[in-house]
């Protein structure tokens, strides 16, 4: 994990990768379909912005999806601009 990097709690029973900081709630909402994993929404308050939680948020969804041999699928703006410019994660 890089030097600051915001932790990253996935919640299952949410289908929801999530960064709380600051009274506030960040996240990655997904839901899986046969072998595939789906990126539906990535939701940062205005408060976190700029922060690099957004970026955290999908490395960690793409880090699940590569462990668990998850094909991805992207619903998602910021997803689909991340992978785009990270195309080997």
């Amino acid at each position: 994990m890089p030097q600051n990097e915001p932790l990253v709690i996935h919640v299952t029973e949410r289908q929801s990768f999530q960064v709380q900081l600051e009274s506030h709630t960040a996240s990655l909402n997904y839901y899986l379909s046969g072998d595939t994993i789906v990126f539906t929404h990535t939701g940062v308050p205005s408060a976190l912005e700029g922060r690099g939680i957004g970026s955290a948020l999908v490395r960690e969804g793409l880090k699940f999806a590569r462990e668990n041999n998850l094909k991805v699928k992207s619903l998602c703006w910021f997803v689909d601009k991340y992978m785009q410019r990270h195309p080997n994660e």
